[in-house]
């Protein structure tokens, strides 16, 4: 009798789970549907009638690297071409074991220079830095290494202007992308951060550091992120941001008033997960000292990366990305329930504890209970037919959404091909990915609670000189 009962309650919890989550996620996608058409408009009007206005301020762009010999001479080439005003570009070159910094002293012919090196922000010791002779505002730092939060730290220390910007070596922004994510710094002072949105760069045919055309990738794994990216950011970052409540910013592309960040010592280098814990903690830290800010989402400021192919990385790098975020939310949990902290305290915070931490448990508990529930007779009809339908009718729901958001606006992939076979894999990928990324995030987080060193596996780069 209390076996029964005891499934029993297990089913209505593990329901009652996948019904919040799902429901949060759907009306953060109507709120991003609400938001992105009058938004788009706004903005190609902006751009076809002000372009410059002359009050964008400068920024530095800092390029951390490791190993980046395949891609790094493609990714400056692009950031060289880059439409703003005013812009330095550093990459620090973080104790690289391959041929990067070779690669880069020949491409832009580097000479060692002088320059006065202010450490604002400790970092590992510095071995050189160098000046372009081609190019004056593309500057390079070669140091031991100490990890990417450490060399965000040493471009920082190096960075001459207000804005920082920090872009991944192997990712390739759009060429207006600089001009996009500067604008609510223009439109209002109480910006502190804003992020772009990422996307799948695998399949794409890059020439000189340009991307020139767009193309969906044709391997499976690539294919089924492109879906997953596109439901991450137009629904999740979209969403919170217009609540100023977005706890991430992809440390592929983010833009941050530097001061700001100097006032919170910088990264923090003893997570894996630096980008994300820089912003929640700028939320903690401003909120604590009762100062209006805005952190934000710019959905049409692009950056194209390439994502793994294979399971093994795909896998290190998840299992990575939770543990980044559990200890994010651990190391500024003050910020959970803050009497001042809005809708971040009171809604992102907390979801994002209730439903990628703690409710990842049930979440992958739900699929063997329901599963074999079922299966031996223990689990009635109505209870399986109630999580599918909440499971994955609303997710393939929530995807389609995502999907639909990407086709009335940006309409990246115009191809009616293309857009059949997204609509298929935002299908599919709700049989098996979304779960399967649900068990990776479980052993993130279970590592995290035991300890146990995250680490990424080799990203089998296949370079950009070629379609990637």
């Amino acid at each position: 009798m209390w076996q029964s009962l005891l499934i029993t309650y297990a089913q209505y919890i593990v329901i009652f789970y996948f019904l919040i989550v799902n429901t949060v996620y759907l009306f953060l996608g109507i709120a991003a549907l609400v938001i992105i058409k009058p938004y788009i408009q706004a903005r190609k009007s902006h751009l076809i009638t002000h372009k410059y206005t002359g009050l964008e301020p400068p920024i530095s762009v800092i390029v951390p690297a490791y190993n980046e010999e395949h891609n790094i001479v493609d990714s400056l080439e692009a950031l060289l071409q880059t439409y703003y005003p005013d812009y330095e570009i550093i990459v620090i070159n973080d104790g690289s074991v391959d041929r990067t910094l070779t690669l880069l002293i020949e491409a832009f012919a580097l000479v060692p220079f002088p320059y006065v090196y202010c450490d604002r922000l400790k970092t590992q010791k510095i071995n050189q830095i160098y000046q372009s002779k081609l190019y004056p505002q593309l500057r390079v730092i070669d140091k031991f290494k100490g990890g990417k939060a450490d060399a965000l730290r040493a471009g920082i220390n190096l960075a001459r202007y207000p804005l920082f910007c920090g872009v991944d070596a192997d990712s390739i922004l759009q060429i207006e992308g600089l001009w996009h994510l500067v604008q609510p710094f223009v439109d209002s002072q109480k910006t502190v951060a804003a992020g772009g949105i990422i996307r799948i760069a695998n399949g794409c045919t890059i020439q000189g550091g340009y991307l020139t055309s767009a193309k969906l990738p044709k391997n499976v794994l690539a294919l089924l992120q492109v879906i997953e990216y596109l439901r991450g950011f137009f629904l999740g970052r979209l969403g919170w941001s217009a609540i100023n409540s977005m706890l991430i910013i992809s440390g592929a592309f983010g833009l941050f008033h530097k001061q700001t960040v100097l006032n919170i010592d910088g990264y923090n280098t003893k997570t894996v997960g630096e980008d994300m814990e820089l912003v929640v903690h700028l939320h903690r830290h401003l909120i604590n000292q009762k100062k209006p800010y805005r952190i934000v989402f710019i959905p049409d400021a692009v950056c194209w990366t390439e994502c793994p192919e294979d399971f093994t990385t795909l896998q290190s790098q998840r299992i990575r990305w939770q543990r980044g975020l559990c200890e994010s939310l651990a190391i500024n949990k003050q910020l959970l329930f803050h009497p001042r902290g809005g809708g971040v305290g009171w809604l992102a915070f907390p979801f994002m504890l209730f439903s990628e931490v703690i409710g990842i448990f049930i979440a992958v508990f739900g699929y063997f209970l329901i599963g074999f529930g079922w299966y031996f007779g223990l689990i009635s009809f109505p209870a399986l037919q109630a999580f599918l339908l909440i499971e994955l009718g609303l997710g393939i729901l929530i995807s389609l959404n995502a999907l639909f958001i990407e086709e009335i606006t940006f309409q990246i992939y115009p191809k009616f091909r293309h857009l059949l076979i997204l609509f298929l894999v935002a299908i599919i990928e709700n049989f098996g990915w979304r779960q399967l990324m649900n068990i990776w995030r479980m052993i993130g987080t279970i590592n995290w609670l035991i300890g146990l060193e995250a680490k990424w596996g080799n990203m089998k780069r296949r370079g950009s000189k070629i379609s990637i």
